[in-house]
């Protein structure tokens, strides 16, 4: 059966448009820069009202007496005792202190962490080693178990150590945690091509130049979202910081505030929550200082190029 040749098409003439094919036409909205719309706008704005809120009626309620802040209605707008309530909080328990020891606690449990979670993800990522599949499996499961089960040992190791009311009794038992070496190893395993290792290797590098050289600027991104969700959460820990310090000793931030406000027969909520004003401050600072640093950080890490 003779198979017919199709004919070539006839070049367009000079100055004629091209339409796109049926196939290949291009969209009307193709190129263009979307803008956002009057209902974008309004949600934003009311997902940040609803998010400012809650700190908001903190500050209201710190500059209230603590009669008026169990009053019903509460208070909506700022009251004269703001002044009085920090001095007097401040003053209550040893304010200063307390935030010196969160500060060296929370940010020696984020760099700890942050390293230590970085050699291992590396090692789980891109290291051959026997076990590597099991290992990690047992790392990820010490997240399913209930942190209150290991407080009665952890309990008796600080003791017997003479670690009590210290705070080493705080950092030591949070140096690396299961989540951070798992995030970090989700992100090497994708960040990190096994070329790039293997070049190294390949240019005598040894493996704490390739972590120093390689390792830490590829999961720059990775270690300072780590970092921050690490310190806050070091900044915001009660439960065994309770049990390890005291009041009297060497307190966290949250320990002071436990014992803040007490009266003889009542607690002032007033002074409790501008305790909690306090303590807020110094993350918020935090966070408008390294902000775009981390954002950035993320985006970056975020585009392949």
């Amino acid at each position: 059966m003779a198979r017919t040749l199709a004919s070539p098409r006839p070049a367009p003439a000079p100055g004629r448009r091209l339409r796109p094919s049926a196939g290949r036409r291009l969209r009307p909205s193709a190129g263009r820069q979307h803008h956002a719309g009057p209902l974008t706008y309004v949600l934003l704005v009311v997902a940040a009202v609803v998010s400012l809120f809650p700190l908001y009626w903190n500050v209201v309620a710190a500059s209230h007496t603590g009669e008026r802040v169990v009053e019903a209605p509460a208070p909506l707008l700022p009251g004269r005792k703001l002044l009085d309530n920090l001095t007097f909080a401040w003053n209550q328990v040893d304010m200063g202190e307390a935030l010196l020891n969160t500060t060296v606690v929370a940010s020696l449990v984020a760099l700890s962490t942050v390293l230590f979670s970085t050699l291992a993800g590396f090692a789980f990522a891109r290291l051959p080693f026997r076990g590597k599949g099991m290992l990690l499996s047992l790392v990820v499961a010490t997240m399913t178990i209930p942190p209150q089960l290991s407080v009665i040992p952890l309990y008796r190791i600080i003791t017997d150590l003479g670690w009590f009311d210290q705070l080493q009794s705080v950092v030591l038992p949070s140096l690396v945690a299961a989540f951070g070496v798992f995030f970090m190893r989700q992100f090497l395993v994708e960040a990190l091509p096994v070329e790039l290792v293997e070049a190294a290797r390949m240019d005598g590098a040894h493996s704490l130049r390739i972590i120093w050289h390689v390792v830490f600027p590829v999961a720059r991104p990775a270690m300072a979202v780590l970092g921050m969700l690490v310190f806050v959460q070091a900044w915001n820990d009660f439960f065994w910081p309770f049990i390890a310090l005291t009041p009297d000793g060497s307190p966290t931030l949250q320990v002071a505030l436990a014992g803040l406000g007490a009266g003889n027969h009542s607690v002032n909520q007033a002074v409790v929550l501008t305790g909690a004003l306090i303590s807020t401050v110094p993350l918020l600072l935090v966070f408008a200082l390294l902000g775009k640093h981390i954002v950035g950080g993320i985006t970056a890490g975020a585009v392949k190029s």
